[in-house]
């Protein structure tokens, strides 16, 4: 019983720390995607992870930001295992299955798979667009709840702390909005304005209509692009998502997507 109560207790653990890793692209946890078809911990206390992303061709720099997450991930573990991570059915695969086995780092893998982009500039693409899409979500939830914009936009930590949502986006995003702040703002002070663009600045109460536009608009790019991500891959393996036993938006996507079109991740 102790043994099974122990496994169990690191598997949770597991699939807690990857669905704490996003796809950089979509702010969304891999777990969620699909990305990771396995991940189990073996009679050994190892773990082997199977890892497969939408299409054949994404780029090779998406997937060494996702498995290098997947990598911090396991490295967080409270019993330090060894792990094997195999990626499926990418164009790299053999490449990055091979270097890994090797014992390289993602780093060494991706050297001279990278396209010759910065990945670090690459990183902070996606962090910024994760931050406005958060942002968004917060911001038009305490709208709904009858706030004025200035009272939204003299928020400062404590008073959003305390703030309340029913379930849903708001909800969700809220405590992703407050991380992503404090990331991006280490040295803020707890009374300093909780909504400032990513440059750090102030918004007035005249231009939040038009700031949420432009997060409208990274929010809408993100979700569709997702939605996509989720139809190739679910068209790829023969998986079919329905809710409520009506097609999804990866139903309708998917269904004009030309058949010859090549696929991007």
């Amino acid at each position: 019983m102790a043994t099974a109560s122990v496994s169990g207790s690191r598997k949770n653990e597991l699939w807690r720390c990857l669905g704490e890793v996003n796809d950089p692209e979509l702010d969304e946890p891999i777990t969620e995607m699909g990305f990771v078809e396995r991940a189990e911990v073996t009679s050994d206390g190892s773990v082997d992870i199977d890892f497969r992303l939408p299409t054949y061709w994404c780029s090779p720099n998406f997937a060494f930001l996702m498995l290098d997450g997947v990598r911090k991930a396991l490295d967080q573990l409270s019993w330090s295992p060894a792990y094997r991570v195999k990626l499926h059915d990418h164009m790299f695969a053999e490449e990055v299955n091979r270097g890994m086995e090797a014992g390289k780092t993602f780093g060494d893998i991706f050297a001279e798979l990278a396209e010759d982009q910065d990945l670090g500039a690459l990183r902070e693409t996606f962090r910024m667009k994760a931050f406005k899409r958060r942002q968004e979500a917060v911001l038009r939830g305490l709208r709904q709840q009858g706030l004025t914009d200035r009272e939204i936009l003299e928020m400062d930590l404590p008073v959003y702390d305390v703030a309340g949502f029913e379930p849903g986006e708001a909800a969700k995003q809220k405590p992703r909005y407050r991380a992503a702040l404090l990331e991006r703002f280490p040295d803020r002070r707890a009374y300093d304005p909780v909504f400032v663009t990513w440059d750090g600045e102030r918004i007035p109460p005249t231009a939040l209509t038009g700031y949420l536009g432009e997060l409208r608009g990274v929010r809408i790019n993100m979700e569709f692009n997702g939605a996509l991500c989720r139809g190739l891959k679910q068209t790829r393996y023969k998986e079919l998502d329905v809710v409520d036993g009506e097609p999804t938006l990866v139903d309708f996507i998917m269904d004009r997507v030309p058949a010859r079109a090549a696929p991007t991740a």
